[in-house]
C-alpha cells in the first residue's frame, strides 16, 4: 500500500488531543497543515535525492512548529507519519513542501516525534538539533509540556 510521509507540527493541544483520541484530527472542516515531498518540492530541487528532499519538507515543519508554540518556553515538536495519499492535498503557495491533511491521521500511523532538546531552543536552531522519539514515547514527549 502506497504511503506519503508527513510532517505535522504540533502543539501542546494537539499532543493531548493525539493522546486522547489517539489520531490526529483533520477533516474537510478542520484541515490540518503538514509538509511532505511534492511534486513542486521537487522541481524547485531538481537534482536532491529522496532523503534531501524529505529534510527539506521536515525542516520546514520545523519551522512552522515554532509558531505553534503557545509560551516562549514550549518546544518545537514535529510527528512524522505515513500518510494515504488520498488524506493529502497539496496547497500552492510557500513552502512548496505544504500539503493539507483532509482525514484524520492515526497514532498506529505515526513514527516518530521530533522535539527540541533543551527548553530554551530558539527558532533559529536547525531541524537536525531536534531529538527524535518513538511513537511509542508520546507520553514522553507531552511531559515535556507539563508545567
Amino acid at each position: 500500500m502506497p504511503v506519503v510521509r508527513v510532517y505535522v507540527p504540533l502543539g501542546r493541544a494537539a499532543l493531548e488531543e493525539l493522546a486522547s483520541t489517539g489520531a490526529l484530527a483533520a477533516g474537510p472542516g478542520a484541515p490540518r497543515t503538514a509538509y511532505a515531498v511534492t511534486s513542486r518540492l521537487e522541481q524547485a530541487a531538481p537534482g536532491l535525492d529522496v532523503e534531501d528532499l524529505e529534510y527539506a519538507a521536515f525542516s520546514d515543519a520545523v519551522e512552522a512548529a515554532a509558531g505553534l508554540r503557545s509560551a516562549r518556553s514550549d518546544r518545537r515538536v514535529v510527528a512524522a507519519a505515513d500518510a494515504d495519499p488520498a488524506w493529502v492535498s497539496p496547497r500552492d503557495g510557500a513552502p512548496v513542501s505544504k500539503v493539507v491533511l483532509t482525514a484524520p491521521v492515526p497514532l498506529s500511523r505515526v513514527a516518530s516525534f521530533h522535539i527540541d532538546d533543551e527548553v530554551t531552543a530558539g527558532m533559529d536552531e536547525e531541524a537536525d538539533e531536534l531529538l527524535w522519539y518513538d511513537v511509542t514515547e508520546l507520553d514522553d514527549v507531552r511531559s515535556f509540556f507539563v508545567g
